[in-house]
């Protein structure tokens, strides 16, 4: 792929509109050109034990973050007609859905692309599982962040260059 955008989203408690951090990385003509990430302050306000432990974000780093309607507004024209990857993108989907749910949004119907799908397809049993940092890590690219949204974006980004 040419031209897409990779996103992630990390969420502070068992609520998927609870999106407390996204990671973009936008790819045009095959290369990056564009990387954001934004803390948001998520709806319900609380953080699991579980999902902190998984990302590292609590409260302190949110309370006084911008709300999902706000992010939204400065990501919606970057990645305007472009598909969306995910590294297994049933949750980050169900994440969007549920915060522009959540804030009474309406959804543009964003097309999603999913890399752990696609390297179930291209590498089979190639590799012992198809998580993130096992297919980043065949494809080339080192994740050392795992869990940071921005990290996971451009490791999706990565893959997503190489297999789709």
């Amino acid at each position: 792929m040419k031209n897409f955008a990779a996103i992630d989203f990390e969420t502070a408690n068992g609520y998927r509109s609870s999106v407390c951090s996204v990671g973009v990385v936008v790819v045009r003509n095959g290369m990056i050109c564009q990387k954001i990430y934004r803390l948001i302050h998520p709806v319900p306000n609380y953080y699991s034990p579980a999902n902190t432990s998984v990302h590292g974000l609590t409260r302190i780093d949110t309370d006084c973050a911008d709300t999902f309607p706000e992010v939204w507004a400065e990501i919606s024209p970057i990645i305007d007609g472009l598909p969306l990857v995910a590294h297994f993108s049933r949750f980050d989907e169900s994440c969007l859905k549920a915060a522009f749910s959540r804030f009474e949004m309406d959804y543009p119907q964003y097309k999603f692309l999913c890399t752990c799908s696609a390297s179930r397809m291209k590498f089979g049993r190639q590799l012992p599982n198809h998580k993130l940092p096992t297919v980043a890590a065949h494809c080339g690219y080192n994740l050392e962040e795992h869990h940071n949204a921005l990290a996971d974006a451009e490791a999706c980004a990565m893959i997503a260059m190489k297999i789709l």
